[in-house]
């Protein structure tokens, strides 16, 4: 039984506004939530990543950047060396270098995007507002780097067996509320959007996860008590969370099948990366 792990990140994290990671495992077919825990601070995320062992981990932030982006800069064109040259910049420098990218080009495409933000329908991993991705990426990859975690298609794997690693992949919890619930909204900082439509949404939502309704055929088990904290949750967090937990489990599970790369794409761009499972 190995652990699993899912992380709703955020790249200014505070007692009101926390870090969410799930953690579970898989059992006679099931994904069993074990619990969540809240971390206020980066470096609480920091000792967070180097506890327990081993682990398979779906993490809410993007791991690498456009290689269109990184070629205009002149930035490295190795994900390595890249990452620890953006992890070098204060996210000033970061605003400013990226706004003039932007401002260089038409409207309609100002930013540049990842081969992988297309299947996902994510936010270009360039973005430093609404939401702040950019910034993401640069409190979040340079810990994982720091804490020795392997990530699949972008680093060499280390040497030892699968089994005794801690593996971080790059997962995005949108992709799977949408292939479950479209274009409903199901959460909202905003104590003046929580309402009951998102409620029912989000309850539509864990429905679907529960009874395994979806493509990723993972099903999740839920004590009362974590559901109904679940549903209860308007921002979303906590399940943004489990939904990376379950991304981790599809990987696993994919890991387990022979598949090298935990599920990653064999031909993705080892610059950019890659979201597990789009």
């Amino acid at each position: 039984m190995s652990l699993l792990v899912g992380c709703d990140f955020t790249s200014s994290p505070s007692t009101r506004k926390p870090i969410v990671c799930a953690r579970g495992h898989q059992s006679a077919g099931r994904l069993v939530l074990e619990g969540l825990q809240t971390l206020p601070s980066l470096d609480a995320f920091s000792q967070w990543l180097v506890q327990d062992g081993a682990w398979v981990g779906g993490f809410d932030l993007p791991f690498g950047l456009p290689r269109e982006l990184v070629q205009t800069l002149d930035w490295p064109l190795q994900w390595g060396p890249c990452l620890r040259h953006y992890a070098s910049l204060s996210r000033q420098e970061i605003r400013d270098q990226f706004s003039a990218f932007c401002d260089a080009r038409p409207v309609g495409g100002k930013f540049a995007h990842r081969a992988t933000d297309r299947p996902a329908e994510s936010s270009p991993s360039m973005k430093w507002v609404n939401p702040p991705v950019a910034f993401m990426l640069h409190a979040g990859v340079p810990r994982l780097m720091d804490a020795g975690v392997y990530l699949p298609g972008l680093q060499e794997a280390p040497a030892g067996p699968p089994a005794g690693m801690r593996v971080g992949l790059e997962a995005y919890p949108g992709m799977v509320a949408r292939a479950i619930i479209g274009a409903r909204s199901y959460k909202s900082d905003d104590r003046a959007k929580q309402t009951p439509e998102r409620l029912i949404a989000r309850k539509d939502l864990l429905n679907a996860l529960e009874t395994g309704q979806h493509r990723w055929q993972v099903r999740l088990k839920l004590r009362h008590a974590q559901r109904d904290a679940l549903v209860d949750d308007a921002s979303g967090d906590s399940l943004d969370a489990v939904l990376c937990l379950l991304l981790a489990a599809w990987a696993e599970a994919q890991s387990l099948q022979g598949h090298p790369l935990w599920g990653l794409p064999a031909d993705l761009d080892p610059l950019e990366g890659w979201i597990i499972s789009a």
